[in-house]
């Protein structure tokens, strides 16, 4: 995957119940940023798990998901994130979620997930 292409290569398709465009999915040396938009649900999770699975077991050092552009994130989305975490720590990657948004921040830490998904408010600071 190259910067700025689009992952439509793994068949991500849009229907009318699922209207959101696919990610991007950028190389920036040995690691990799997938920029997630729109709602991170169960919609998400089902069109998003085989992407996120083969970022996450793919050779970077860090797998970033930037979740700015989110406009809602429920349990299916935190699914999402916390599978990609735990395949890439398995074998030996840092994984980071790029986000901002209070609310979506508030619902990472209710959840208990904050050591396990890293937020960070900048892409700078997600591949350090």
């Amino acid at each position: 995957m190259r910067q700025g292409h689009r992952a439509d290569h793994l068949t991500l398709t849009r229907s009318a119940a699922d209207p959101g465009p696919p990610p991007v999915v950028r190389e920036t040396g040995d690691s990799v940023v997938v920029e997630l938009d729109g709602e991170i649900d169960i919609l998400a999770l089902q069109r998003m798990t085989p992407l996120l699975d083969t970022v996450a077991a793919g050779p970077y050092r860090v797998v970033a998901v930037d979740l700015t552009a989110t406009t809602f994130l429920d349990c299916s989305g935190l699914t999402l994130l916390v599978r990609a975490s735990r395949r890439a720590r398995a074998r030996g990657a840092r994984t980071t979620v790029i986000c901002r948004h209070p609310l979506t921040l508030r619902v990472i830490d209710v959840a208990g997930l904050t050591d396990t998904l890293t937020p960070v408010p900048t892409l700078h600071e997600a591949l350090r």
